[in-house]
């Protein structure tokens, strides 16, 4: 598959993602804390094999003091619940059945876990995250949006 840009959303319109801009700022005001919303966000943008976002999310994880070993097994946090706290497990939970949305929906196990976890200002701000991240892995994917500091395609690397 070819890996070149097929347009930047804001070089053409910068005005287009402000409203998404907004939302982040609203995200990030929350209580949730960094390290959770970057689990919750790189777990989102693996599923939805979102090569930009899992970068930009994994180096905002780290920042955060995300354990390394945490983020390499993050995709089967299943397998390792020892490594995640209760609430971060709700979050990923709810964060995997919101992005799979069309496969059946939020299961009443999966709300019930979460809404134990986390109050209800909590919850609406986790479920605009894990909205937020994947339209944001919509976009990045859908225009190819290249990893920064990259070549161009076609170009080899260093």
């Amino acid at each position: 598959m070819p890996t070149s840009a097929r347009l930047s959303i804001q070089d053409i319109d910068p005005a287009a993602y402000q409203p998404m801009f907004a939302l982040e700022k609203y995200i990030h005001a929350g209580n949730l804390g960094e390290d959770l919303l970057a689990l919750v966000k790189i777990r989102a943008s693996q599923i939805n094999g979102c090569a930009y976002c899992l970068d930009m999310h994994a180096r905002e994880a780290r920042t955060a003091g995300v354990d390394e070993r945490r983020l390499d097994v993050l995709a089967g946090w299943h397998e390792a619940p020892d490594l995640y706290s209760a609430r971060e497990q709700a979050a990923l939970a709810l964060a995997e059945e919101v992005t799979l949305i069309g496969e059946g929906g939020v299961s009443n196990e999966t709300w019930a876990r979460a809404t134990a976890e986390f109050g209800d200002q909590d919850i609406v701000v986790l479920i605009m995250a894990i909205c937020a991240i994947n339209a944001w892995n919509r976009m990045a994917i859908t225009t190819r949006q290249p990893l920064p500091g990259l070549p161009a395609a076609g170009t080899p690397a260093s």
